[in-house]
């Protein structure tokens, strides 16, 4: 699974006071527009332009790729609960198959036997595996997971965000992302 970023659009890579990007995925993008309000409003410092300017009748300013903020946002310690978080911490891959399509959400322990909807509970599940197994317990289904269920920290999500980067990454956003992966061109 990849985002679409359009090169056209000319987006700027957001970077924390700290020069690291405030997400991996998605990759922490703002349009030319925002960069621009943002400079204006002296919330950020410009690291990288990309050749194109924006002009009015009394100004020219070539527009940002890469761009800091002034003050530092403190990431938050525990990743939201959501949908999205789990499939990201499952690598977008069902626990029970390894499908890429087609993904939902598996309570290992059915909500019918007690099972909460928690970290520890919850797995990516495609939905003919989900089907398949139902509310059976996974030793009925003689289905188990391939990973067991884990409340993930944002370092195990920023890490498995790298393995899925973008169709586009601009050649100044370079020094500024640390994939583990190399890129085709």
């Amino acid at each position: 699974m990849t985002i679409a970023v359009s090169p056209q659009a000319l987006p700027a890579l957001v970077l924390n006071a700290d020069y690291r990007p405030l997400s991996y995925y998605p990759l922490s993008l703002w349009s030319w527009q925002d960069a621009i309000k943002a400079v204006f409003l002296d919330r950020v410092n410009i690291i990288a332009e990309y050749e194109h300017s924006v002009c009015s009748p009394s100004f020219s300013m070539r527009l940002p790729s890469v761009v800091s903020l002034k003050t530092y946002v403190q990431p938050t310690r525990n990743p939201a609960f959501t949908r999205f978080n789990v499939f990201l911490r499952d690598k977008f891959e069902c626990q029970y198959c390894g499908s890429p399509e087609d993904l939902t959400f598996d309570h290992v322990i059915p909500r019918a036997h007690g099972g909460e909807t928690t970290w520890e509970n919850v797995v990516a599940a495609c939905s003919p595996c989900n089907l398949r197994k139902g509310s059976k317990l996974p030793k009925q289904a003689g289905m188990h997971p391939h990973q067991a269920p884990y409340r993930p920290t944002v370092q195990d999500l920023h890490n498995n965000g790298r393995l899925f980067p973008p169709n586009y990454l601009h050649e100044s956003w370079m020094d500024y992302l640390y994939w583990d992966t190399e890129l085709q061109p």
